[in-house]
């Protein structure tokens, strides 16, 4: 019998002999032996198989936890936990240099969001102080630290409120007051700004606490976008926008929760030290008001995201039903519009032939081949629906464009038409002036002919041409006369395949 190694109960050694007792029969190919017979001499032959099984199993599960653990380990290259919050620590500090660094920051910010410059609003992000506080709120919340948490919360509110008033102070001024993309896309925050705030904040804690800082804290700079914005909501402040003011606070309070949130939770998985004794009852209610905190601030993304997904949904089912559904002969469409405010609607302006009644209730009805439930469907047709300049301007940008694609066409068929007289303008060959010319060396020769030939293999393809040269002599000429002659037709034809037949 085989013996049950150290560490293995009698139970478990056997079920996991049972697992493979029916793979074993099989190799054995024995039909008449019952695994659960003890008296069956296959017995131990299966037990020490499923025990090598076992074990071998053991030895790879081992192992890749192993390798997985030190794959995923922190504390390898993690620094000193007194170090870490003493960087930390410093980065809370806001005064002098730090103050000046930040407006200069927002201003640059506020140029590039103001005339539409990417590159220029990434260049402010980058030299932003603001990460400092938000990672000192999460650390204090993190060990306990009460005069590290007022004093971050403290610097962050001060970093915000400068923030604003200058970037509102900038936009005021600035004779720019377009709703360009850079700013519109700070207004509308969704879920995914949450992932973005969280997983950034992850790789900045991370980075943080680790000995080789690398280029992660810039990039988590741009990743979670903090000073845009606050840029953003300086120019809702500015233009009396109160729409664009809370979306961009909102967008920011997410980045900032978050990545407090991360270096919270990345501080208590490294298990530092606690800073102050508090009670389980106050550490329940503190970790209560996080989470309270953190739910408040998800709600209105996971609307704004629902709304987003949905309207887009819907912008693509109204495309896919326009151009399936609106293939008339006789009719085109003039312009169309749709929306979900106050209730979902496709208006549609046509020209040309008016649709029937029934033709107008049957794509009614193939709304609900889209999902586009509880769409209201307006068709405008007729000259009471025109605008006259509207339809000038339709129909002459139609009558451009249709003469474009002519004129496009005809440039092509032209230049290839080019191409093809330039070749067959080379294939034409001077004969008279070359016999005169022939004549001219050669007294002997009489009359010239002279031809462009494919010249094909035995396969059928003509990779290559021949100019074949009937050359008319008062007498036959010589070897050296021929090739002579060859090899005057070579160069003045410039070419390398030519071949002289010499007559009478």
């Amino acid at each position: 019998m085989v013996e049950i190694p150290n560490g293995i109960s009698q139970s478990d050694f056997l079920q996991c002999a049972q697992f493979f007792s029916s793979s074993i029969l099989q190799i054995f190919s024995t039909s008449n032996l019952q695994f659960h017979n003890p008296s069956s001499t296959a017995a131990p032959y299966i037990y020490g198989t499923a025990y090598h099984i076992y074990w071998s199993m053991e030895k790879i599960f081992t192992a890749t936890w192993e390798f997985l653990k030190d794959r995923f380990n922190l504390s390898r290259d993690q620094e000193k936990e007194d170090q870490i919050i003493d960087e930390i620590e410093k980065s809370v500090e806001f005064r002098g240099v730090n103050v000046w660094i930040l407006i200069f920051a927002i201003m640059v910010a506020s140029v590039g969001l103001n005339v539409n410059s990417t590159p220029v609003v990434i260049g402010a992000m980058l030299i932003s102080p603001l990460m400092g506080p938000i990672m000192g709120v999460g650390l204090a919340l993190g060990i306990t630290d009460s005069d590290l948490l007022k004093k971050s919360a403290k610097n962050l509110a001060v970093m915000v409120g400068i923030s604003i008033v200058t970037s509102a102070i900038y936009f005021w001024l600035s004779p720019l007051n377009d709703e360009n993309s850079e700013l519109l896309g700070r207004t509308a925050p969704t879920i995914w700004d949450v992932f973005i705030g969280f997983f950034g904040g992850m790789a900045g804690i991370v980075a943080t606490a680790s000995k080789e800082k690398g280029n992660v804290i810039p990039g988590v700079a741009i990743a979670t976008a903090l000073m845009p914005p606050l840029c953003t909501a300086g120019f809702g402040i500015a233009t009396g926008n109160p729409a664009y003011f809370f979306g961009a606070f909102y967008l920011f309070s997410i980045n900032a929760t978050f990545i407090c949130l991360s270096t919270l939770l990345l501080v208590r998985f490294l298990k530092f030290r606690e800073r102050e004794f508090v009670s389980p009852e106050a550490r329940r209610k503190v970790r209560l008001l996080i989470w309270t905190v953190v739910v408040i601030i998800i709600l209105p993304s996971l609307y704004v995201a629902r709304q987003l997904v949905q309207n887009n949904l819907f912008e693509q089912r109204v495309h896919a039903f326009l151009e399936k559904e609106f293939n008339f002969p006789e009719t085109d469409i003039l312009k169309y519009e749709y929306g979900t405010s106050p209730e979902r609607y496709i208006e549609v302006t046509l020209i040309g032939e008016p649709l029937d009644s029934n033709t107008i209730s049957n794509l009614e009805h193939s709304l609900l081949n889209y999902e586009l439930t509880k769409t209201k469907l307006v068709i405008k047709q007729g000259t009471a629906h025109f605008d006259p300049n509207e339809i000038k301007s339709t129909v002459l940008e139609e009558v451009l464009t249709r003469h474009l694609d002519t004129l496009r066409s005809r440039d092509e068929k032209i230049k290839v038409l080019t191409q093809e007289l330039i070749k067959a303008k080379g294939r034409i060959l001077p004969v008279n002036q070359l016999s005169k010319e022939a004549a001219a060396i050669d007294p002997e020769v009489k009359g010239l002919a002279l031809g462009l030939m494919p010249l094909c293999d035995a396969a059928g393809i003509c990779p290559d041409t021949l100019h074949l040269a009937y050359v008319q002599y008062r007498r036959l000429p010589k070897e050296e006369e021929k090739q002579r002659m060859q090899q005057w037709l070579k160069t003045r034809l410039n070419c390398d395949s030519v071949l002289v037949i010499p007559g009478q």
